[in-house]
Parts: C-alpha cells; structure tokens; sequence
C-alpha cells in the first residue's frame, strides 16, 4: 500500500507538472515572451537523486547540442555588457549552475566542453568548505574541483552565499559577513575576485541584503522565467530553471524565454514551501 500511494502520489505531482507546463505555453500563444538573453538555471547532471533539479547526463550533452545549433551562447560577463550597452539586444542564453555538487566536474564541465559551451558556477562556499551534504545526499565539491572548473576558459565563478542563506530573512547584522565570508574563500581558492551572485532559492534579499549585494557583484539572479531585455537591473537578472521534466519541446520553449506563467505558479508554491525556511 505505500508504494502505491507513493506512486499515485508521484504520478498525480507529474500531471500537474505537465498541465501547469501545457497551460503557461497557451499564454504564451497568446501573449508571445519578449527577445533578450535568456539565463538557464541548472543545479546537478548525473548526481542520481531523482529529483527535478538533476538532469541526466544525456539529456544534457543533448541540451548543449541543441542550444550550439539553435542559439547565440554566450558568457554571464558578455551578457551583462550587452545589457548595459545603449543597443538593442540581441538573443542569446547564458547557462548557469547553482550549489557546488561533484557531479559538475564529473559531468557537466565534459560537456561543456564537448560544446564550447561557458556557464557559471554558483558555489555556496561553506559545503565545500566543510564538506556539508546538499539536499537529497549531494556531495559537494572539493576545493581541488573548485580550482578545477575555475581553470577552464569556459567557466565562471560566482558565489552563491556561504552557508545558503536565505537573505531575506538573515539578521541584517550578518548579511554582509555572508557575503564576504564567500568571497574570501573563492578568491582564497581560486585566486579570482568574484563578480557575479545568485540569490539561494532564487529568493529576492531584504533591502539591507540587496544594497550589499549590490556593493559587491557586477550581477546578482533571481528567477523569472523570461529573457533579460534592454534596461534589465543587472542585479535582479530572470532565470529559467531547467527539470528532469522538461522535455524537448519544454526546454526549446525556456531557451526562447517562454514559459513564464509556470514560474509564477512556483513562485507562489515556493512562497509558501519556504515561509519557515532559512537557508
């Protein structure tokens, strides 16, 4: 009997997955998604939780394929000059990647380069640092990894928080040791100074957490699901999250920046999923 409500349960979560998924591409005939570059948010590749944030690995090297063929790739620091430009801006995705799980250099920094791809890597330090599991057992990368991927010529990388917090709700007095405390240890690891940031959670700060965020990142993201167009605040860039249930014709639809209503929908289910969160 468990294993069946399991599985009643997993397959009713799955139907509406797909409707809300169905739904927000019919808003999008409707009222069509503006151009710009879109920002794709990927967390794991291969890491085997099951979960809607871990793609597997052939469905990514597939993804990657796609996005060479079909659209202008571009790095976040490209990207951000575009949008700061007094131009038009031309379509483009960036690809990102939230945590700092193993599976990033044994999988996704292969691919990437397989296909030339650059991407940004947003760590949150203090799991490396102490070798703190991510949810559902991800194992986290080890400083060696970090060094890894911050030598290639097609990676990034960007601080994600120390310990993940969610930085509308940490005291004010500690927002900015949360910061610092991650670049510290990127720039002690990686000899890089760190520009860019990614809100945990894609959860937008307190105003004491925006203004210093703001003091020291070129771009901080949040979520959206939406192109970045002329005029974007470079720190509250939209991202499309990318899951192990976006088929092709999903992700096609993302990398186009559509799909926005699905992001409102989690939006609300995230408000009330995190209300007691904090990190």
């Amino acid at each position: 009997m468990p294993t069946t409500t399991a599985g009643l349960r997993t397959g009713i979560t799955g139907a509406l997955r797909q409707t809300t998924k169905t739904a927000a591409a019919a808003v999008d005939r409707l009222r069509p998604p503006p151009t710009g570059i879109v920002v794709l948010i990927y967390h794991r590749v291969g890491a085997g939780s099951g979960g809607q944030m871990d793609l597997p690995p052939e469905r990514f090297d597939e993804q990657l394929r796609w996005l060479v063929e079909h659209h202008r790739v571009v790095d976040l620091d490209t990207a951000a000059d575009e949008l700061a430009a007094d131009a038009p801006v031309r379509p483009g995705v960036v690809v990102t990647f939230d945590d700092g799980t193993t599976d990033w250099v044994d999988h996704v920094l292969p691919a990437l380069d397989r296909h030339g791809v650059p991407a940004t890597f947003y760590v949150a330090t203090d799991f490396v640092d102490r070798q703190l599991p991510f949810p559902a057992d991800g194992r986290p990368l080890t400083w060696s990894g970090v060094r890894e991927l911050a030598a290639s010529d097609l990676v990034t990388i960007g601080s994600h928080t120390h310990t993940h917090a969610l930085l509308d709700r940490l005291p004010a007095g500690q927002v900015a040791e949360e910061l610092d405390r991650s670049n510290e240890l990127l720039g002690e690891h990686t000899g890089e100074t760190t520009e860019h940031f990614a809100y945990p959670k894609a959860v937008a700060g307190s105003a004491v957490a925006e203004e210093a965020v703001r003091e020291r990142f070129r771009t901080a993201v949040l979520a959206g699901t939406v192109a970045n167009g002329p005029g974007a605040d470079p720190h509250r860039l939209a991202r499309s999250p990318i899951q192990a249930a976006d088929g092709p014709r999903w992700f096609r639809l993302k990398a186009a920046g559509g799909l926005r209503h699905e992001d409102t929908l989690r939006d609300a289910a995230n408000r009330f999923r995190y209300r007691n969160a904090t990190t």
